[in-house]
């Protein structure tokens, strides 16, 4: 009876000890698909799209960001929103080598470059303009989807919405108006109107509009809202 005690666990261990060499240390994997399902997925979408956060599969965005930026949010994140850091020395779980497979998988996969030959690019990154310009612009560019002020219209819901400027930074906002959202149907800075792209003031313009739009934190306690 004692001896029948014995063999059971002997032969679970010997089960069990056909896989240990199938385990991967995290820090260990390469894959860009299990990179992807394991850190972006959950906010960009599976295949870089159709997520609750702006979709990385888009050769406007990754034309506009560049690599070099692409790589910098992926490792230390976008202070103040919901970009986390990932890179192990910004309090991620990334190495420098997964971060640098996603990037250069990223762009390689998705890019495209073709299709952006011969188009002069807005900057990325630029000086917020002239807020009452910016009103204007937001007429001319936008208000036929979002409403005259910003609230919402027929084909675009609310940009001046509390909660969505709190969690916005000013180059989030920036990024979207030159790249639009493929996943929502919004269009970059050359379609908003047909024959017109938005020039790089009229992009600065808005940008500061939409900024100006944003509660300041002592409002945002008297409408009974959270600070982040």
């Amino acid at each position: 009876m004692n001896r029948c005690l014995f063999v059971a666990p002997a032969i679970l261990l010997l089960g069990c000890g056909d896989r240990t060499d199938q385990y991967v240390l995290p820090a260990q994997v390469t894959d860009f698909t299990t990179l992807v399902a394991g850190n972006c997925a959950g906010c960009h979408g599976s295949d870089g799209r159709v997520g609750a956060a702006r979709p990385l599969n888009d050769p406007v965005f990754l034309a506009v960001i560049g690599k070099e930026t692409l790589r910098e949010t992926i490792a230390n994140g976008v202070s103040r929103t919901s970009m986390p850091a990932f890179a192990k020395n910004a309090g991620g779980a990334l190495t420098d080598q997964q971060i640098t497979i996603l990037t250069d998988q990223i762009e390689k996969r998705w890019a495209r470059p073709g299709d952006l030959a011969g188009v002069v690019l807005p900057a990325y990154s630029a000086q917020l303009g002239d807020s009452k310009a910016g009103a204007a612009v937001f007429q001319t560019y936008c208000a036929g989807c979002h409403g005259e002020d910003g609230v919402s219209g027929e084909k675009a819901g609310s940009v001046v919405d509390p909660s969505f400027l709190t969690l916005a930074s000013d180059q989030s906002l920036r990024t979207t108006v030159i790249a639009g959202r493929t996943d929502r149907g919004a269009p970059d800075w050359r379609n908003d109107s047909p024959g017109h792209p938005m020039t790089p003031q009229e992009i600065s313009d808005v940008v500061a509009w939409l900024s100006a739009q944003r509660v300041k934190p002592f409002e945002l306690t008297q409408i009974g809202m959270k600070l982040p």
